[in-house]
């Protein structure tokens, strides 16, 4: 028993540094301006890169399962990790935004997204009666490898240029991702997921998560939460200085705060929900969320009430993010973790694409918060009534008997 648990939390120790490793695609936004200086290309091309990063990242998840189920997982976090750093080296001798957008872009997402939902569901798995927790670790090390190369990559940028930064970050994140996956072992799941709130929960496909109705509503859930947060992650500074009047030193350390407040509710609301529910939690996340969308929309902005409200944001986006791998275990089984929540996982590439095109239809940022504010409400109801597809059949079923 002592010599298991030693391997579980060696398989912890190596998801952390695959994770961190893979979070650093998230300091993008430091290279914007440096390509712009470098090449001469315009910044709306250039911070395009990251959204087709964040879209690839996304649709890998729809095809990591299988390749799991192909490769096993060991072998295939570290060709990951080699396709990833080698997508960040070769980046350093493009002289072509297509290039850029092919290389930093599809390449580096696909591969990110691929060891990021594998190592995550796989790390799940090993702790079954700890979803939340062992969620909000791996959840939280992406964010912290972000937070810790915002330094890194900053500095590099600085010292040796950006171009030069591209090969040493590529060659960074191929050694931690590789070297992780030696320590990650693959989760082997009984033919029955275990009991969530003593209901027995079936290990669905991804053809039966589909035939249910849960699966689209927290699709629904999912979208809001990450549209929400991944809008406010790309305009923060300018809501700082728009609606809030500050200028555009202080409102640049909203960035920081964001990225801050993303890792620690990662972390507190993953566990939180082991012991609380992860509905309530998801419902109150979202609660606050549309307060606080609510408060920079209509409220007189202050520096104090801005950064409060971006801070609850961004630690209820972070905390959403983390807990969503655990519900769509609990509802749908470990099994086919991987598979089934890379489906629900597409609410994050859409939701990362909505959120500008959005506030373009809508032409400001209350309007663009206001329908946010309304969307986050509706989820709210949604967590507060939806059930796991196994509850709601004993429900209908004792219904039924009544009658």
């Amino acid at each position: 028993m002592n010599s298991q648990t030693s391997n579980r939390w060696l398989i912890v120790l190596g998801t952390i540094i695959v994770q961190m490793g893979l979070g650093t695609i998230y300091t993008w936004s430091l290279f914007n301006q440096p390509l712009v200086d470098h090449f001469g290309w315009q910044l709306n091309s250039v911070a395009i890169t990251f959204s087709i990063t964040s879209f690839a990242l996304a649709f890998s998840t729809l095809f990591a399962g299988k390749l799991q189920d192909r490769w096993g997982i060991r072998r295939l976090i570290a060709t990951a990790g080699i396709v990833l750093g080698a997508g960040l080296i070769i980046s350093s001798q493009v002289s072509s935004l297509w290039m850029l957008y092919i290389l930093a872009g599809v390449v580096v997402g696909f591969a990110d997204g691929t060891a990021y939902i594998t190592s995550l569901s796989n790390l799940i798995k090993w702790f079954p009666e700890r979803k939340g927790l062992t969620s909000g670790i791996s959840v939280g090390a992406y964010g912290t490898g972000s937070l810790l190369f915002k330094y890194i990559n900053g500095s590099l940028i600085q010292h040796v240029g950006v171009s030069y930064t591209f090969l040493y970050w590529g060659i960074i994140v191929m050694i931690m991702v590789i070297g992780g996956s030696f320590l990650i072992r693959e989760a082997q799941v009984t033919s029955q997921s275990p009991a969530v709130n003593g209901v027995q929960a079936k290990d669905y496909t991804v053809k039966e998560m589909l035939k249910t109705k849960e699966a689209y509503l927290l699709f629904i859930m999912f979208f809001t939460a990450c549209m929400s947060g991944l809008y406010l992650i790309g305009v923060v500074k300018d809501i700082g200085v728009s609606l809030a009047g500050l200028d555009v030193a202080t409102a640049a350390n909203a960035v920081a705060l964001v990225a801050i407040f993303n890792t620690i509710g990662r972390i507190i609301l993953g566990a939180l929900s082991d012991k609380v529910g992860r509905l309530k939690v998801v419902a109150g996340a979202l609660l606050v969320t549309a307060v606080a969308v609510s408060a920079l929309s209509f409220l007189e902005l202050n520096y104090g009430l801005f950064f409060v409200c971006v801070a609850g944001i961004a630690f209820c986006f972070g905390g959403n993010i983390t807990i969503f791998p655990a519900i769509v275990a609990d509802f749908f089984g470990l099994k086919n973790q991987s598979k089934n929540y890379g489906i629900i996982y597409q609410g994050f590439g859409i939701g990362a694409l909505s959120g500008s095109f959005i506030a373009a239809a809508l032409g400001s940022f209350v309007s663009t918060f206001t329908f946010i504010a309304v969307l986050s409400i509706i989820s709210v109801v949604i967590a507060l009534f939806i059930k796991a597809p196994g509850q709601r059949d004993i429900l209908k079923k004792e219904k039924t008997h009544a009658a």
